[in-house]
């Protein structure tokens, strides 16, 4: 019987685990500080906003929020990236991308502090990550490492098929993937959208990771018997319910699910595990910055 991957269970365990650091920084009277910075009033973006909000405030961490109008210009977000940096209280933050056109988001990264970088999107930590030296891993793959711990799914020796290249999924997965060190020793092939017969490179995986923006890419005919399979995507489509619409990741799940060994369901994979992971690297910032050691999970 395939295993499904519940990823609000691990992703609730995690946050669970986050409750010992969190109360070893109170005692020494620090709060973890998380800023979101919105501009503009995308509707995706201001629900992933107000969830990682609620999130910090079930943990313990203080929530602080930034709204800027869709017309702001670049210097004024600059301005604010320069307020967030040198205020103490705030240990980690992002801005929430998608940005408007007038900001280059490339910029935006750039500017934020690297140790207060928890998306982990800065060229300083993405070298560092890299170099096998990573100050945060990025939430998303960070997450994915996390299930396959939970789950006993072995990456060392494991022929791992990612499908997808994105600076915040695809390229920082096979990077972690490939590390010398636990949740790593893969052997590890990137697919993208140039790649000539994608379904012979997922076939010959035995974890296949696919996060490639493209509805229902991946299909149960493109598996090899018991892959474990991880859907990192997530996109409305209409359906014939009282909604009118249902959340479908990039792998046909119904197919998938009759060949693989262990999937991922979308919602409820790898979205819970982005935002807990997002909570540990502001924990693990805020005890950097204050120089108190924690236990992280």
């Amino acid at each position: 019987m395939t295993t499904i991957i519940d990823g609000n269970e691990v992703a609730s365990e995690v946050r669970g685990e986050l409750e010992g650091a969190i109360g070893t920084l109170a005692d020494r009277g620090v709060t973890p500080g998380l800023a979101t910075v919105l501009v503009g009033d995308d509707p995706a973006s201001e629900t992933y906003v107000n969830m990682k909000q609620r999130d910090c405030e079930e943990v313990g961490i203080e929530g602080i929020h930034v709204d800027l109008p869709g017309d702001a210009s670049s210097e004024e977000l600059y301005d604010t990236i320069e307020e967030l940096n040198a205020d103490p209280e705030v240990h980690g933050y992002l801005v929430q991308d998608p940005v408007p056109n007038q900001i280059d988001y490339r910029e935006v990264i750039r500017r934020i502090d690297p140790a207060k970088d928890v998306d982990g999107f800065h060229p300083e930590n993405v070298g560092r990550l890299v170099a096998g030296d990573a100050r945060f891993k990025p939430c998303t793959p960070h997450g994915i490492q996390k299930l396959f711990e939970a789950y006993d799914v072995e990456t060392e020796g494991a022929d791992v098929t990612v499908v997808g290249r994105s600076d915040i999924v695809g390229k920082p997965m096979a990077n972690l993937l490939l590390q010398k060190a636990e949740g790593g020793n893969a052997t590890v092939t990137v697919c993208h959208s140039r790649t000539e017969d994608l379904a012979a490179k997922t076939r010959n995986a035995d974890v296949v990771i696919v996060a490639s923006g493209v509805t229902e890419l991946v299909d149960g005919s493109m598996l090899s018997e018991g892959a474990t399979v991880i859907d990192v995507g997530i996109s409305r489509v209409d359906a014939d319910n009282e909604k009118g619409y249902e959340l479908v990741g990039d792998v046909e799940f119904e197919s998938a699910k009759e060949v693989a060994g262990a999937i991922t369901p979308v919602p409820g994979g790898v979205g819970p595990m982005t935002r807990a992971m997002l909570l540990y690297n502001t924990v693990k910032a805020a005890s950097e910055a204050e120089d108190v050691p924690v236990e992280l999970p």
